[in-house]
């Protein structure tokens, strides 16, 4: 049989695969910036379909060492511009004199404006074992009276927090109990924010999708099984705590702290009405499951608050959340998150207007007693429009419009 002559332009086009010779072969993977090449449509949303509140937010100096926020006035002003009603001041408030400083600098400055959770105070567990449970209560109280209007559980309970014993303390400990009751009793929602994504807890190699992130943050990187738990014992702790307290309001932070597993959140919101999720800081790993996220966002709206995490707070942010949860924007990369969470592109969730409207505003002001001051359209059985019709899509100027909305090649 006679065999084809060799073809030029095959040998061009359809190349046999070689070893890589090529400098680029050697390209560090953090030095790597592909542009997806996908022609897509863009928007740009200025203004939200429906009042919102941001309900996850830092406001304090806690995280930062000084206040995240050094003019109030200033950020008021950026709230109305992007109609943003009130923010959540969470865990920054701490407790005792620091509660009180977050309390005078922005809830009572600004009333109606924020409202400040408080931590509680660990060190007790250590330092007066036999009496910790009763301390604690004594601080939900506390807290209460001063003003707080929620209790933050941040993730270094199960990470980091020991007892006088020197064992870590989760958030199913006995000793928590009673506290978490309280907090029912006096009609504080329990904020958690429990471990941290998944990918941290895995090994440190090749497969591992946050790889950039713990290299340049070795510190996230809880594999050590000698040292930390593992990943699902953190959830199996948080579960716990959520079935032993049906009293109590509890909201998952970061969707349910376990964004990479839609199906276990959507599973603790049928089975425990008390419990809600925020989406704070998750919009990369919303994005990439697209139809999912937003059925689970309409399926449980009124317990799903909107959140950014974003601080300090700006425009940018707001305006690119407002294109995630309205939009039908597909294969675009977040502006606010670099590639060290996770080098995806993601798509937009196209909410209805209904969902919007309990996302935006409704869910807080439902979840969060302090903001029941706040203006009428946030709360949930209104209509969640402001009385002049301001919010709505709108496009920015700086892009071609084609067919009505903004188009880009990515």
């Amino acid at each position: 049989m006679t065999q084809p002559l060799p073809d030029p332009a095959v040998d061009q086009l359809w190349p046999a695969q070689e070893p890589m010779t090529h400098p680029l072969g050697s390209l560090p993977l953090d030095a790597y910036r592909p542009r997806i090449q996908a022609v897509v449509a863009n928007h740009r949303v200025l203004h939200p379909q429906a009042p919102v509140v941001d309900a996850h937010n830092h406001l304090g100096r806690w995280l930062t060492g000084d206040w995240a926020v050094t003019d109030v006035p200033e950020l008021v002003d950026l709230m109305d511009e992007c109609d943003v009603q009130a923010v959540v001041n969470l865990d920054d408030g701490r407790w005792g004199a620091e509660l009180e400083a977050n309390l005078d600098r922005y809830d009572r400055a600004h009333e109606g404006r924020f409202v400040t959770f408080a931590h509680l105070d660990w060190s007790v567990l250590r330092t007066a074992p036999s009496r910790s449970s009763e301390l604690l209560v004594e601080q939900v109280h506390r807290a209460a009276q001063q003003g707080a209007r929620g209790l933050k559980i941040w993730k270094d309970l199960g990470l980091l927090v020991r007892d006088a014993a020197d064992e870590l303390v989760l958030l199913d400990d006995p000793r928590l109990s009673a506290a978490l009751e309280t907090a029912g009793e006096l009609g504080l929602p329990v904020g958690v924010h429990s471990a941290y994504p998944v990918a941290f807890f895995e090994s440190l190699d090749a497969t591992n999708e946050r790889l950039e992130q713990l290299l340049r943050c070795p510190e996230w990187a809880f594999q050590d099984r000698d040292r930390f738990p593992a990943f699902p014992r953190l959830m199996e702790a948080l579960e716990t705590a959520v079935a032993d307290h049906p009293d109590t309001q509890f909201v998952g932070f970061h969707v349910g702290c376990w964004a990479e597993n839609l199906d276990q959140v959507r599973r603790m919101l049928e089975t425990y009405p008390h419990y809600a999720i925020d989406v704070a800081a998750r919009l990369p790993e919303l994005g990439r499951v697209p139809r999912a996220a937003a059925a689970l966002l309409r399926d449980f709206a009124g317990r799903v608050p909107f959140g950014t995490d974003s601080f300090p707070l700006s425009a940018a942010s707001l305006h690119e959340h407002y294109c995630f949860f309205e939009t039908s924007d597909e294969c675009y990369q977040l502006t606010g998150s670099s590639h060290l969470d996770g080098r995806w592109p993601v798509s937009s969730l196209a909410l209805d207007l209904s969902t919007l409207r309990l996302l935006y505003g409704g869910s807080a002001s439902r979840l969060i007693p302090g903001l029941a001051s706040s203006p009428a359209s946030l709360r949930p059985d209104s209509t969640g429009v402001a009385a002049e019709p301001k919010y709505g899509s709108s496009t920015a100027p700086g892009f071609s419009l084609v067919g009505g909305v903004q188009a880009r090649g990515r």
